[in-house]
Parts: C-alpha cells; structure tokens; sequence
C-alpha cells in the first residue's frame, strides 16, 4: 500500500489501483454523511478534485492520487457514506482507477514514512 499527502492510500491490484482515505484522515473528518463518487469512465488528473466527503465537522475534496481512468466506484458507500469511519482502509475504499503510468505509485509514500508524516 503507498500514501499521499492528502491522507489517500492507494492499493496496487493487477492493472487498477484501488484508492480511499487513511484511518486518520477518516478519524480527523469525524462522522462521514455523504460521499459523492465519480462516475466509471471518467478521465481524470493528479490533483484533480475527484470525490466529495461530508462530515458533521466538514465538508473536503479528494483529489486525483495520478492521473488515469476510473473504473469502478465503490457505490455501496452512496448508502452508507458511515462505513468510512468504520474500515476506511478497507471495504470504504472510494474508487478503482487505471492510472495512465503505473510508475507514478514510486513517488508515494509507504507505510513507514505516512506514519512518521502524520507523526
């Protein structure tokens, strides 16, 4: 698994990376009520907004981690924008993407350096 700087982790599956938000960056959002996901299809940019979270303490973009495809979102987060706060590093990812140059997840973060990021 590789991290950003805006808290997003990403997870290398076959030719798609699947991507959602840490557990701190869930635990700082406080209580997640809604969650607007990107439609399958569309190309998008690193850095781009891409998802939009709502909680009772605010309301945050997630931006592109790399530039690519979306193909697929994880719709069952429509209904139950909740499950972040529940397993944000794991059945609450947000989208499947094919990102257009693989190698970009090099410049990521691991495991070892989010942790001494988020310190």
């Amino acid at each position: 698994m590789k991290y950003t700087e805006e808290h997003e982790w990403l997870l290398p599956e076959g030719d798609v990376v699947i991507v959602g938000i840490t557990t701190h960056a869930a635990e700082q959002l406080g209580d997640v009520v809604f969650i607007e996901l990107p439609e399958v299809g569309t190309e998008i940019t690193k850095d781009e907004e891409i998802v939009v979270i709502e909680s009772v303490k605010a309301a945050s973009d997630i931006l592109a981690p790399m530039d690519g495809e979306i193909v697929e979102v994880n719709t069952a987060l429509e209904a139950n924008p909740s499950a972040v706060n529940d397993d944000a590093e794991g059945e609450a990812w947000f989208f499947k993407m094919k990102p257009a140059d693989p190698s970009e997840m090099d410049n990521l973060m691991d495991a070892a350096a989010y942790q001494a990021f988020i310190g």
